[in-house]
């Protein structure tokens, strides 16, 4: 399949081929599904916490006598049916990731990459390097291009004019291509490479 490469302004500045075996995949939404809740659990912190029995700071005296009261026999007073006791059985800290095969993930983002080809959301750019760092300007030429909820990656660095006025623009993401990850994908309309991230993403697949 074959692109047109245009710039910043939209301009036409030349045409590259796209290689079928890492953007001409039909799109299977269960490879997807999967690497994205990989990348969901993976991020989650997994810090949550209560304290148990032996961790609160409560009197362990016996509440009541043993015999004659009428009720139950109790003892400590932390023990999880009295209010201000421990939780029984509550959350601990620990990793909700899963595994999934280092091939799997590799044609989950030739999945991801395909899907913004197949939608007519891939737009290719020579370069993002900017003048100044200004982003009413660049927010303008974005407007211009439609490309107000986007992705756009770079080569191994980003310029630093462009990731300064892109920072603050919601809804608009700026990644060099070692970043490049699926669900960013996935939750942004359009996708925007640059030659140097598009060299780099047939490259790392070659």
């Amino acid at each position: 399949m074959e692109l047109q490469i245009t710039n910043l302004d939209g301009k036409g500045v030349g045409s590259v081929t796209l290689k079928d075996d890492v953007f001409g995949l039909e799109p299977r939404v269960d490879i997807l599904h999967r690497m994205v809740r990989y990348q969901q659990l993976k991020a989650m912190a997994g810090t949550h916490k209560v304290k148990h029995r032996s961790e609160i700071a409560y009197t362990s005296k016996k509440s009541v006598k043993q015999k004659g009261s009428g009720g139950a026999r109790h003892g400590n007073k932390a023990a999880p049916q009295f209010r201000g006791g421990g939780r029984a059985f509550g959350p601990e800290p620990r990793s909700h990731a899963i595994d999934l095969p280092k091939k799997v993930r590799a044609l989950a983002l030739k999945h991801a990459l395909s899907s913004k080809v197949k939608s007519g959301e891939l737009l290719i750019v020579d370069t993002l390097a900017s003048q100044q760092a200004k982003t009413a300007d660049l927010r303008k030429t974005l407007g211009a291009r439609e490309w107000t909820n986007a992705l756009i990656i770079d080569g191994a660095t980003v310029d630093a004019n462009f990731a300064l006025a892109a920072r603050n623009i919601p809804q608009v993401d700026v990644l060099p291509v070692q970043g490049i990850n699926v669900v960013d994908i996935l939750r942004r309309q359009k996708l925007v490479l640059t030659k140097a991230a598009l060299e780099a993403l047939e490259a790392r697949f070659a």
